[in-house]
């Protein structure tokens, strides 16, 4: 009843900043602005179209990108690319929502990878054994 409120902060750079260098952030992160070097977020990230982020590492809990990403993402949750989205780098997630028109470059690859159901053999194809 009379426990602490949790509550989540947000961490904002703005279309006019720039920073270099690593950025580590407790909450969330809103970057309106450019980013060159490694990112590392607790808690959720969005890149807006104006932002830019350029480094060898983006990790976050969950992702969504309007913007430019040039760099190799790690998304605990789900990585989200909108129609507007520039991304080059390989992408380590848990799901991914890509819209028509966004634009990907890399390699993909699911935390919890699940294998497809098979049936054990493989299906024998028309005319395969002739005699």
């Amino acid at each position: 009843m009379f426990g602490r409120k949790q509550t989540t902060s947000l961490t904002y750079l703005s279309a006019t900043s720039e920073f270099q260098g690593t950025l580590n952030v407790e909450g969330n992160l809103r970057v309106d602005g450019i980013i060159h070097g490694t990112v590392e977020v607790r808690g959720d990230m969005e890149i807006s179209q104006s932002g830019l982020v350029e480094g060898p590492e983006l990790r976050a809990r969950n992702l969504v990108v309007h913007g430019v990403v040039k760099a190799r993402v790690i998304a605990e949750g789900r990585l989200t690319l909108s129609r507007s989205a520039r991304l080059e780098g390989d992408v380590t997630a848990n799901s991914l929502d890509i819209e028509a028109g966004a634009f990907y470059v890399g390699y993909i690859s699911t935390n919890d990878s699940k294998t497809l159901p098979g049936t054990g053999r493989l299906p024998e194809l028309m005319g395969g054994d002739k005699e």
